[in-house]
């Protein structure tokens, strides 16, 4: 018999989740205060949203922020990150990071900015025409 995960030893329904090697168990909803969009930053967390570290942000009290919040942080630090990107890195559900991102862009130590739009991208016949110019240089 194994032990459920509070160690009473009692078998039933849900009781064998995770085993010892799992560690402990952080519900989502406790990472974000229970809540599940980000405040009202006015901001939209797409999966391709980049994410970069304000300069010259300011430091926050460690008492505001949690250590998910710190993970997030210093992953922007080296270089600008995809909403997606900082999910799988700092190993969260999209979720929890589009609302924690919402708190870092409130206190100013994040921007979130869209990718070019394809729309606004040259066209590719300009581009193969720009390289074929190159070439007959």
């Amino acid at each position: 018999m194994t032990d459920d995960i509070t160690g009473g030893g009692r078998e039933g329904p849900g009781s064998q989740w995770y085993d010892n090697e799992a560690g402990p168990l952080v519900r989502p909803y406790a990472m974000t205060g229970g809540r599940t969009r980000p405040g009202p930053t006015g901001v939209r967390f797409d999966l391709i949203a980049l994410v970069t570290r304000e300069v010259g942000a300011p430091d926050v009290d460690d008492a505001v922020l949690g250590p998910e919040h710190r993970t997030l942080i210093d992953l922007c630090r080296t270089e600008t990150q995809s909403v997606a990107e900082l999910a799988a890195d700092a190993d969260l559900p999209v979720g929890v990071v589009r609302v924690l991102l919402g708190d870092l862009v409130e206190l100013g130590c994040v921007a979130v900015s869209r990718p070019v739009p394809p729309a606004q991208l040259p066209d590719e016949r300009i581009l193969r025409e720009v390289i074929d110019g190159l070439r007959a240089l």
